[in-house]
């Protein structure tokens, strides 16, 4: 056994991410948007946006789509996956599966990736803005024949 204890789990995988970067919060995401450029890359699922709605100007790429979309060497990147230098601030819905997402496009060789603490529910309750389901503001990239079934997950 190793000198440094390694916690067990998805707890232990979930620190050993987030030690790894430096996680931002719904307003420091916001004004990194609108000032700095950054993309802000909402991962919640159709149901989820569905049922809270979505943030505008978030680019939507569901979870299972994330890496491909992502590698500005790949095939089916994205427009926005510019080069290995653009900042990547992942949205979930409270804050978990974003640091692990963060933290797999740390490992595609994104240093500058990161995730907003809290998730969409913090954005929501920090006051920023929101748009309700249904009034189609968001750009999706997970549908669309830009990758194929076995990049996707």
């Amino acid at each position: 056994m190793s000198a440094r204890a390694v916690r067990p789990g998805v707890d232990g995988l979930l620190a050993a991410s987030r030690a790894r970067f430096v996680r931002v919060t719904p307003e420091e995401a916001y004004d990194e948007v609108t000032r700095s450029g950054a993309v802000l890359v909402d991962t919640r699922n159709a149901g989820q946006r569905a049922a809270d709605g979505t943030v505008p100007g978030a680019l939507v790429v569901e979870r299972n789509h994330l890496e491909w979309r992502f590698d500005p060497a790949g095939e089916a990147r994205l427009p926005e996956a510019t080069g290995y230098d653009v900042r990547v601030i992942v949205l979930c819905d409270e804050g978990y599966a974003s640091s692990l997402a963060a933290a797999s496009l740390l490992d595609l060789g994104l240093p500058r990736a990161t995730d907003v603490v809290g998730g969409f529910q913090a954005w929501r309750a920090a006051g920023l803005p929101v748009v309700p389901t249904g009034s189609g503001t968001t750009a999706s990239a997970s549908e669309g024949g830009t990758g194929s079934a076995a990049h996707s997950g």
